[in-house]
């Protein structure tokens, strides 16, 4: 066995993602282990927290609860989860985790296939779970309009946000799929 087939990673080692709410710590992925097909980690939500609504255009996700429990909202519906339970998360579904339950909860996500450049992996259709001040930009708008996007229903992008699924910075570069296309559409 070589050592690229025994990379060990401890969710100790990541440091923590909380720009869309909760703790995100992606273990197994592109930027930690050099996957090409998905990747593994694992969300850590206070009770009463939240990871901000959004969607996959290239991925399905799989979700399994650890510990505690949670509400997933898909496409609006709530889907309560316990301790034990698993959900599957279809390509283009939107979804949002709560913790639900009195104690904190502990989900491990798998994600695949990637999508083909990591910024485009990752769309945000509400802002993050907790308060910023940054403005909030529509995919397709420009800084000189952004005074309107936070009342419109679309995709939104913050100003230093990437689009990225392994959780480590990429490049805030504003592209995103458009809403019902699979096609990139590119923020001026």
């Amino acid at each position: 066995m070589t050592e690229r087939n025994r990379i060990r990673v401890a969710a100790r080692e990541i440091a923590p993602d909380r720009r869309r709410g909760g703790e995100l710590r992606v273990l197994l992925g592109p930027r930690t282990v050099g996957s090409t097909s998905g990747f593994l980690g694992v969300a850590t939500l206070a009770p009463g927290e939240r990871i901000a609504e959004h969607y996959h255009p290239y991925s399905e996700e799989f979700l399994y609860v650890v510990r505690g429990a949670i509400t997933v909202d898909l496409d609006g519906e709530p889907v309560p989860l316990a301790q034990g339970e698993a959900l599957f998360v279809a390509v283009n579904t939107r979804h949002r985790l709560r913790n639900t339950g009195p104690e904190p909860a502990e989900v491990v996500f798998q994600l695949g296939p990637l999508a083909p450049r990591p910024e485009l992996g990752h769309v945000d259709t509400e802002g993050p779970a907790s308060a910023r001040s940054e403005p909030v930009l529509r995919a397709s708008q420009s800084r000189s309009d952004e005074g309107s996007a936070s009342a419109r229903s679309e995709p939104v992008l913050r100003a230093s946000q990437s689009r990225s699924d392994d959780s480590s910075t990429g490049p805030p570069n504003g592209s995103v799929v458009a809403p019902g296309t699979s096609r990139p559409e590119f923020a001026s």
